[in-house]
Formats: structure tokens, sequence, C-alpha cells
């Protein structure tokens, strides 16, 4: 006859149980042990057992086993499984890799506002955050260049509960653009770049299928050296569009701007310092 042994461990230091999730492609986990975060590619049989790989924003990779409590999904522990087909669908994801809102509403807009220097910059913005600017009440608009960025600042006139962020092309030391970023920048301010001489450039040459964005010599019209290069007709508003109809995902642009675009969306929707 077997003996009874009474687990004698305080409840509070029990293990509870946590849900099984299966691994299904573009479930966004984070791994508990590394704080790796990154969206599911797939899940493999291996010698050593089952493993997830998982892909960054940045593009990186990194596998890990399938083991129990080792993910953390928005905030919570959960154990990952291989997905088996029939199973429950996965948590719907927006294009920048946040976790759709069902029939959320957008937000009545916020007086703070987010602007980019030309309409392809706003396009693509809205391409890849779309969904997240409507559930914040984010407005993002195009300025048509930036020369005028210190009058244009001054006439929105910046607050703490109408904080103004601005995206800028090329913004490099020692540029004409980083010049100006520097006379207007402040607490409720904020004005960051990306490197790419036009944000066409900030979308991953594999994306839009070709090797690498050309080289194009000083003193010629990049956009339509561009197309010239690549032989694409000579027609710029075509161009974009194809590159644009590229563009699913955060997947498909360069960190260089992801990281600047969340961090004009952080920016001005902080809740003022009191």
């Amino acid at each position: 006859m077997r003996s009874y042994s009474p687990d004698l461990t305080p409840p509070w230091k029990r293990s509870k149980p946590v849900p099984e999730v299966p691994a299904e492609p573009d479930l966004v986990v984070e791994e508990v042990s590394t704080g790796f975060c990154g969206a599911v590619i797939r899940c493999e049989k291996t010698a050593e057992g089952p493993t997830v790989t998982l892909e960054d924003r940045f593009g990186k990779h990194r596998v890990f086993p399938l083991v129990a409590r080792g993910f953390l999904l928005e905030g919570q522990a959960v154990t990952l499984v291989r997905p088996t087909a029939g199973g429950p669908a996965r948590p719907t994801r927006t294009a920048s890799g946040s976790v759709a809102v069902p029939g959320a509403r957008a937000r009545v807009a916020r007086a703070g506002r987010i602007y980019v220097e030309g309409r392809h910059d706003a396009e693509l913005v809205e391409r890849v955050w779309g969904d997240d600017l409507r559930i914040e009440g984010v407005v993002v608009e195009y300025l048509e260049g930036i020369d005028d960025l210190p009058a244009i600042v001054a006439e929105f006139a910046p607050a703490p509960d109408a904080r103004l962020g601005v995206l800028v092309d090329h913004l490099v030391p020692g540029s004409k653009e980083s010049r100006l970023a520097e006379q207007v920048t402040g607490d409720d301010v904020l004005v960051v770049g990306h490197p790419y001489i036009d944000v066409w450039e900030a979308v991953k040459p594999s994306s839009v299928g070709i090797a690498a964005w050309p080289t194009i010599p000083r003193g010629q019209d990049w956009k339509t050296g561009v197309c010239r290069s690549l032989g694409w007709p000579e027609n710029t508003g075509a161009a974009w569009q194809r590159i644009l109809s590229s563009v699913r995902s955060y997947r498909d642009l360069e960190p260089a701007l992801l990281g600047r675009v969340e961090e004009l969306i952080d920016f001005v929707t902080d809740p003022p310092r009191e």
C-alpha cells in the first residue's frame, strides 16, 4: 500500500499552472531568461527537443527551447507548445507588430501631432502604424520640406499637453537638417530622423525585390536616378506605389526608421509630467 506524503510547500511558493499557447507564426513573445522579444518564425523538432525561432524588430533571429513557463505573452508567463492543425486562432497583429484590438474605435485626436517631411513619409507611417495611431489618437501630417521648420513649430505652439514630434529625412551630423532640428528641439518638441536620403531607402531592398538601393551621384535627382538605375520607368509616383505595395509590416522596414517612429509615438502620447 502506497503511503501518502503531503505537499508541505507553502502555497505562496508553489508554481501556479500557466496557459499553454500554440507557437504560431507572428505571435510576439518575450523569452524570460534573456528578455529577447520577437515574433514566432517557425517551430522545429530537434534531437534536443522542440524549439522556436523568434525574429525581433531589427531582423535578428534567436532559437529557444520550448520549455515550461519559458515565455511571456503580454507580460504573462506562458508555456509555448508546437501548433497543431486546426488549433485556436492566434492573436491578430497590426502591421507594426502590436496586438490588434478587435472592435476598437479611433480615439479623439490628441492636441499633439507628428509631422513628417513629405507625403511618401506620411503614407509609409500610415501603412505600418496606422492602426496604432488611430487607437492612440495621434494625427500625422506632412510638411513638404522642413526649411521653414522654426516658423512651423512656433505656429504650432507646443505645450506639455500638446507635444510635437517631427520625423526628418537624412538627419545626419553637420547637415542643414541637423541645424534646424537643434533650433526647435525642447521639452515639448522632439525632432528625430533617419540617415537615408529619402524614405524610399528605409524600405528593405529584399522586400522591394532588389539587391540594394543604388548610389546616385550628387547633383542628380535622387528618385529619378533610382528609377533609371533599376531600369524602372522614370515615373517617381508609380515607383513609389510599387515600393509602398511591397511593405506589409514592420519587417519590411529598416531598424533606423522603426525606432524613430516609435520614439515619436511614445513622446506625443506620454502623459504630461506633474
